[in-house]
């Protein structure tokens, strides 16, 4: 088991956002969590990242007890976290935001960033075509891109991705999955948020349905794909 959540429970104040949730995510995975807004999806990624404080329960990454370490020493362990709404660096040059994407781990030498700076432009040639060009002036597709570009600059282990189709057009968003399998092809593990329910199960191994800050259902992406109740919720059948 790459990543364990037991029991996990978040409130912000007197509302809370997560009850007892459990999940699991088995190394080299693409796991999809999806539900409506304000369901607790990127409540869970914060959790995991060290982002929000939790009320109860347990996160373990690589059997080692994450629950209560600082965001910064959950990143160095391997867990790369692509928030929703992309934030780039607007001013900070394509290139100048990889190399900042690599400060998340200070063990990377500098043959293992020129590597990896070659992979995302392998990965993303669009963004070596920009290297020089500044975050802020890129297309919204491109953003997103750099933004998951710069979360494996970590060279992480599990890559948390939060809505990464989020205002993009269609045909970007069917280029954006091509790449997500892609990185799953490079042996990384893949934690994905997205509203987009349909493309996510198509991609996912497995999936997990919260609704109001819990687990509902869980379940291949196949099988979620095709329950009638989450087609009649989230896939618009």
């Amino acid at each position: 088991m790459l990543l364990s959540i037991r029991d996990l429970s978040v409130n912000y104040g007197r509302i809370s956002a997560l009850r007892g949730v459990n999940i699991d995510i088995n190394k080299g995975e693409i796991v999809t969590i999806i539900g409506s807004n304000g369901a607790g999806k990127s409540t869970t990624l914060m959790s995991v990242s060290g982002l929000v404080q939790k009320a109860d329960g347990i996160v373990t990454f690589k059997e080692k007890d994450i629950t209560n370490m600082p965001a910064d020493k959950i990143a160095k362990l391997g867990i790369a976290h692509v928030p929703e709404g992309r934030r780039v660096f607007p001013s900070f040059t394509v290139y100048e935001n990889l190399l900042a994407g690599a400060r998340g781990n200070p063990s990377l030498k500098k043959t293992d960033i020129d590597r990896l700076i070659e992979e995302q432009f392998v990965l993303f040639p669009r963004l070596k075509e920009r290297i020089k060009q500044a975050a802020g002036s890129l297309s919204g597709g491109e953003q997103q891109m750099l933004a998951i570009a710069r979360g494996l600059m970590m060279d992480p282990e599990l890559i948390m991705l939060d809505e990464p189709s989020l205002g993009l057009a269609p045909i970007i968003i069917e280029e954006i999955f091509k790449l997500i399998l892609r990185i799953k092809e490079q042996g990384k593990t893949v934690l994905l948020i997205e509203q987009n329910a349909s493309l996510a199960l198509s991609i996912a191994d497995r999936g997990y349905v919260l609704e109001v800050g819990e687990v509902t259902l869980t379940g291949t992406g196949k099988e979620l794909l095709g329950n009638e109740d989450v087609k009649k919720a989230y896939l618009g059948a």
